[in-house]
């Protein structure tokens, strides 16, 4: 079995059309509400995994500045999407695991996307089955973008590499655990829900 070779336009190229993307975004009458509908999505908002590995992680604080780093990573995803003809697969560039989760937030609020889409014209893209979970590193492909299209400062409380990420995943995994909560929350021990 071969493995398959993913091509990428230049990250410059990409920056480009990724700041565009996202200053369109912005623009959009309904990117406010975007922006607080995902600030309200903290009910129905859990994460065993993503957002535990950020130190002292508080839906109430980390909202409004993981939010941007989200969006910034969709309008990198959308980017390469359209300077692929559609590949699916070259544009689920390996994201941080904190800003993932925070894209499943956005992913969440599919109607306002949808109308932001069809205003624009732009795509976003999220594919789970395309991802490579806890993969992200400082310097890959995803970081040159980023520079070239904000700066050399990314938020590094949600933007940890992957061997920091794999190291927090098995302390946070080897937490639960004795609670019960198993495979970082993928499995409940029986009784979990019921018993005290």
């Amino acid at each position: 079995m071969s493995e398959t070779i993913l091509v990428r336009p230049a990250p410059e190229a990409v920056a480009e059309r990724a700041r565009a993307i996202l200053s369109a975004v912005e623009a959009d009458p309904e990117y406010d509400r975007l922006r607080t509908a995902c600030a309200k999505y903290d009910e129905d908002w859990t994460s065993f995994l993503g957002y535990a590995l950020v130190d002292g992680f508080d839906i109430a604080t980390d909202t409004e500045p993981l939010f941007p780093e989200a969006l910034r990573a969709m309008a990198i995803k959308s980017a390469v999407y359209e300077m692929t003809a559609g590949d699916e697969e070259a544009a689920e560039i390996p994201v941080a695991v904190p800003v993932d989760e925070m894209i499943h937030a956005l992913a969440a609020q599919f109607t306002v996307l949808s109308r932001i889409q069809d205003r624009t014209g732009i795509r976003f893209v999220h594919a789970t089955d395309r991802e490579a979970i806890g993969q992200w590193d400082h310097g890959d492909y995803t970081h040159q973008v980023y520079r070239a299209a904000w700066g050399p400062t990314m938020n590094t409380r949600y933007w940890i590499g992957k061997e920091e990420t794999a190291q927090r995943k098995a302390t946070v995994t080897a937490k639960y655990e004795p609670l019960g909560v198993l495979d970082g929350g993928r499995r409940f021990r029986p009784g979990f829900a019921t018993t005290s």
